[in-house]
């Protein structure tokens, strides 16, 4: 922090303090001369309110005064006033350092235990399994939803539908990781809006079995522009990241507007990468839950 901002933080701090003990000071010294406690003051409200010359208590004022205590103690010992460090040299970093070297040196025997296990053994432990639920809650649900069975434009890991694959090492590398796929703007390479239509109606027929004469029409548009990611019969690729057509899971949604607007604007899924959160060891314990999901 530049000196300046240091001394302007600083002054204006302690000009708050002192101001605080003179108001607390004044305040306790206010009330009408020679009237008693248990007398009215003289005000009237409304032609009948009165007020009594009822002091706050001696406690309450203390109280005043021994939180603006507090505060210069605090102030005194842990970071506030611009660059001055607190004279027991408490930092966020320092603290979330020996936290973490905490959490390491108590849990990560635990997580070892179990990373050791063969992955489909770990798949089927139940300890193991419900550390994994833990980490997934902390890690997932934002996505993924609590019942793992996704949102619109993020997959359900409940079914047996996997986009990258469903072995314990393609799991384990989209967590450590993360995915990218891209799905790119074909409408120009459509010829327009009819042949964005066709082109939407002949995809949903993949999946429905059904195809009318537009559908049909834009089948060689298919091959030449979506097999090289989805495959000639629409079964798609892994190693792409490109979805099966030909079932009924749609992870964008499977209405003809959505399909349109998929090959209209694009699609730009991101998985973010989770490696250097959670490292080796509980990546595996996540990825053995996630396989179980579907298994259940």
């Amino acid at each position: 922090m530049p000196a300046f901002w240091h001394w302007f933080v600083v002054g204006l701090t302690v000009l708050f303090i002192i101001y605080c003990v003179w108001l607390v000071s004044w305040s306790a010294k206010q009330g009408p001369k020679d009237v008693a406690d248990d007398d009215l003051v003289g005000h009237k409200w409304d032609g009948d309110l009165e007020e009594w010359n009822n002091p706050a208590p001696k406690w309450w004022l203390y109280l005043y005064f021994i939180t603006i205590a507090w505060g210069i103690g605090f102030l005194v010992a842990y970071p506030g006033l611009g660059n001055y460090q607190g004279m027991l040299g408490w930092t966020s970093t320092g603290q979330y350092e020996q936290e973490m070297q905490y959490a390491a040196a108590t849990y990560e025997p635990i997580y070892e235990e179990f990373a050791a296990m063969d992955f489909a053994e770990l798949t089927q432990n139940q300890e193991a399994l419900s550390l994994g639920k833990s980490l997934y809650a902390s890690y997932c649900t934002t996505c993924h939803g609590s019942d793992a069975r996704g949102a619109p434009g993020y997959p359900n890991l409940a079914d047996n539908d996997w986009q990258w694959g469903s072995d314990e090492q393609d799991i384990v590398t989209t967590i450590l990781n993360g995915r990218m796929a891209a799905m790119p703007v074909l409408a120009p390479a459509l010829g327009g809006d009819a042949g964005v239509d066709n082109m939407a109606k002949y995809v949903k027929s993949l999946s429905t079995g059904e195809a009318d004469a537009g559908a049909q029409s834009a089948q060689p548009m298919f091959v030449a522009l979506c097999s090289a990611c989805h495959g000639v019969d629409g079964k798609g690729n892994k190693i792409f990241g490109a979805p099966n057509l030909t079932d009924d899971i749609w992870l964008y949604g499977s209405s003809h507007e959505t399909i349109r607007d998929t090959l209209l604007n694009g699609r730009n899924g991101q998985m973010p990468a989770h490696g250097e959160m959670l490292g080796a060891n509980r990546t595996k314990i996540l990825a053995a839950y996630v396989a179980s999901l579907s298994q259940q």
